[in-house]
């Protein structure tokens, strides 16, 4: 399993407010079928492999342009890991939270 987490950010927009954008992104998302959670920074998504990854952030940051914006920066975070299975958002919570005391 492959998890990312990415920012899409519209450039030139009139005031600071973005939440339009990211619910737009989002949606975009959540249209792709992938496995997805929003955080405060960002959202992070599974994916089978990068094609599926990339072709996922790629419509998102695309919905974002539809909208007229100009110019839109994307940050992208990616853990590829192949020496375990199964290395979901979830389970790399799961690693941490039984670690605290």
């Amino acid at each position: 399993m492959i998890t990312a987490d990415f920012a899409i950010l519209p450039v030139g927009t009139k005031d600071t407010e973005c939440k339009e954008y990211v619910t737009i992104a989002v949606q975009s998302i959540k249209n792709s079928g992938l496995n997805y959670q929003l955080t405060g920074m960002g959202t992070q998504i599974e994916a089978k492999n990068l094609e599926e990854l990339y072709s996922a952030i790629a419509k998102a940051q695309e919905a974002i342009f539809e909208t007229g914006i100009g110019r839109v920066y994307t940050v992208i975070k990616v853990d590829d890991r192949r020496d375990l299975e199964n290395r979901t958002l979830d389970a790399k919570i799961d690693t941490v939270e039984k670690m605290l005391k």
